[in-house]
């Protein structure tokens, strides 16, 4: 792969934050380090729960925005394809070997309709988003240009608030227009709902469930009458898969972080009221920073600042830790509070970050760990293709 041709080439500290062979401890902070084992973990248990409720899985890209490790679903966990946001991050996919790409998203720009056009010629199926009726002429025009098929998704704001048509009405519309569009497909419906994934309870993320799954299924039926049935019915992340699996009317699903856990996804409850990263999904996905002085007695300060990081969401925590507690952090600093003394310069910790998504986007590789060893080195394929 791109990355190992690139250790032949390159010092490590130059570019790259870690060997193939390299002890944990002498890698380069900060750092994303992924647990093989944990991730893999993870990868198995949805892909086993979504083929034993009959359900499709299409990987969210934007969360780790890497070829390998949408491949690396695909391989273990039978993942289906993956959801991009931008056509940028669809195209590093499409060429990446990805068969199937949705663009969870509308696409409104000529220059960004004309490229998406072209993705079926990189052998992608491609899907998009649209929740206006005029995108539609827009979107068939650039597929008739290049010769291909552009598959469309009626989006359904189902309580986010952000995109998508709020009544069945509009859906059918839309629907229509696609079908009799040149070079579109009517393939389906998004209907994700993001605004309840982090709410605290499982019941309160069941009860706006139950609000979204009514709007769906009368979308369907509207869809029906009008003699367009839905191939796919798409949405549903790692905060409320097991609602939208046991619907009745979603046959896709678009889980993203919990193939890595952040701290915010992992304080959310389930159904007996523990965490979900204390037995439902494990912390694959950390920042290994260094202590880089202890200057003041009940304070650490490390590598891992607003630079490493995004802190949207909240702080990182400390894993494994109970002793030491991130506090705050500037650009370059991370500010760990060490009653004790316990920690010393150079000591290496593992951050679990607030929100996997835009954290992974601010670094360039992730390293792949096990049993204490460096065993691979990926690159984040699509950081920063935010177009």
């Amino acid at each position: 792969m791109n990355a190992q041709l690139r250790l032949d080439d390159l010092e490590v500290g130059f570019d790259i934050p870690a060997a193939i062979g390299m002890d944990e401890s002498e890698i380069q902070t900060p750092c994303l380090i992924l647990d093989l084992d944990a991730l893999e973990r993870n990868i198995r248990k949805m892909g086993d729960y979504a083929k034993a409720h009959g359900m499709r899985h299409r990987v969210h890209g934007k969360m780790h925005k890497s070829v390998d490790v949408a491949k690396l679903q695909e391989e273990l966990g039978g993942a289906v394809g993956v959801c991009c946001q931008k056509v940028s991050e669809a195209e590093v996919f499409a060429r990446g070997g990805i068969k199937d790409i949705l663009v969870s998203n509308q696409v409104r720009d000529p220059a960004k309709i004309d490229r998406l056009a072209r993705l079926p010629n990189l052998g992608a199926r491609t899907i998009v988003c649209v929740d206006d009726i005029e995108n539609v002429a827009d979107l068939s025009a650039a597929a008739q240009k290049h010769g291909t098929q552009i598959e469309c998704f009626v989006e359904i704001d189902c309580g986010a608030g952000r995109c998508g048509v709020t009544t069945t009405g509009a859906v059918v519309e839309i629907a229509r227009a696609i079908d009799a569009a040149p070079n579109l497909k009517f393939t389906g419906i998004q209907a994700y709902q993001g605004a309840m994934q982090h709410l605290d309870t499982y019941e309160a993320r069941r009860d706006k469930l139950d609000l979204a799954i009514a709007q769906v299924k009368d979308a369907v039926e509207g869809l029906k009458a009008a003699g367009l049935e839905p191939e796919l019915v798409s949405g549903g992340g790692t905060g409320s898969y097991y609602f939208e699996s046991n619907s009745g009317v979603y046959n896709e699903l678009q889980c993203g972080s919990y193939a890595f856990m952040d701290a915010d996804y992992g304080r959310i409850l389930d159904k007996d009221g523990n965490r979900i990263d204390q037995g439902e999904w494990e912390n694959a996905l950390f920042i290994l920073t260094s202590v880089m002085s202890h200057a003041k007695p009940d304070k650490a300060i490390c590598d891992a600042g607003l630079k490493a990081q995004s802190v949207d969401s909240g702080l990182p925590f400390i894993y494994g830790r109970n002793d030491v507690e991130y506090l705050k952090c500037s650009d370059e600093h991370g500010v760990i509070g060490d009653p004790n003394g316990v920690l010393k310069v150079n000591d290496k910790l593992r951050l679990v970050p607030g929100h996997c998504d835009p954290t992974c986007n601010v670094h360039d590789w992730y390293v792949g760990v096990r049993n204490g060893k460096v065993e691979t080195l990926w690159p984040v394929s699509a950081r920063g293709k935010a177009f």
